[in-house]
């Protein structure tokens, strides 16, 4: 099925996926992946479908949605593999155009280093690159990348890509305990992230079952101060936990949405405090939540923040 959808996603609101790699042909071996490990590695941009084919199910699905009342924010590159590896991602892009929908691509940026690659995603309107690591002895844990690939060439292309792209820039970062969670880790990708200026850096862990089962999600306490080392270079960095609900949508009930806002951004004391007092609510509704296993309280250099606990996001990743 190459299109699929529409689903509703946090970043691109209600977005129709276009599968346009067949699973799992990839450039990668991530150890976290959740479609299982790579079936067939390759970096050699290849023809999988007919471009015209690509567009005729798209259009089909977009039609069909419409007569259900469905409403479609983005189409969305986001297959069981590398997007980019198809040679006719270019074409395909052309091709959906006609369809009046923003464009949108979610890719492990591995193969960026590439002119023409680069010259293809200037044609979207919002790209998703992956920094899981900056750091080479990282990245290949992590990633597991097919042998002939280089990051340094890799991290010269997306800084390239981010100088001239007009469209919406996002990154993501997936964080393996033991892997890429240091301190260490997260000073080195402030300072990259400083260089490509995203819209929004989002962080994320393992939610759903890993090619690896030796994989294990941080423990809150990494993942917050790994959030506010980032937040010290990057702007607008953000959880993206596998979290339910809208975030920061008011619904007119104070704990969801506190669990909501948390489970995006942490939240100092101040900041909940200033909340509770707008939703005319207290403190022991904080309590409450604590108590009950949602919410979770951590100190980072002098300051108290609220973050919503893993073990009630164990939901599906979104697009």
């Amino acid at each position: 099925m190459i299109a699929f959808g529409p689903v509703p996603s946090r970043r691109l609101g209600r977005s129709l996926g276009v599968n346009n790699i067949p699973p799992k042909v990839c450039t990668y071996s991530c150890v976290y992946c959740q479609v299982g490990r790579t079936k067939q590695m390759q970096i050699e941009r290849t023809a999988f479908y007919e471009p015209q084919r690509v567009l005729q199910e798209v259009a089909d699905k977009v039609e069909s949605s419409r007569k259900q009342g469905e409403p479609i924010d983005y189409l969305t590159f986001v297959p069981d593999g590398e997007p980019t590896l198809d040679v006719n991602l270019g074409r395909e892009i052309e091709l959906l155009r006609s369809l009046d929908i923003k464009l949108a691509i979610i890719t492990n940026s591995s193969l960026i280093s590439r002119q023409d690659v680069r010259d293809e995603l200037m044609g979207l309107d919002w790209v998703s690159l992956k920094v899981d690591a900056v750091q080479e002895e990282s990245w290949r844990k992590v990633n597991r990348p097919h042998g002939r690939l280089q990051l340094s060439a890799i991290l010269q292309g997306m800084r390239e890509f981010a100088a001239s792209f007009s469209g919406t820039l996002v990154t993501e970062t997936m964080l393996v305990r033991g892997l890429n969670d240091t301190d260490d880790h997260a000073r080195q990708l402030a300072e990259f992230l400083a260089e490509l200026r995203p819209a929004a850096a989002y962080l994320s862990i393992p939610v759903r079952p890993p090619a690896e089962e030796w994989v294990q999600v941080p423990a809150e306490e990494t993942i917050n101060r790994f959030y506010q080392i980032v937040s010290d270079g990057a702007d607008h960095v953000e959880y993206l936990i596998g979290y339910e609900g809208n975030a920061f949508a008011f619904t007119g009930n104070a704990a969801e949405d506190i669990l909501s806002i948390t489970a995006v951004h942490p939240m100092r004391e101040e900041a909940v405090d200033e909340f509770l007092a707008q939703a005319d609510a207290d403190w022991s509704l904080i309590d409450t939540l604590i108590n009950e296993g949602k919410l979770l309280a951590l100190d980072y250099e002098g300051h108290k923040f609220y973050l919503r606990r893993l073990g009630v996001r164990r939901g599906a990743m979104e697009q």
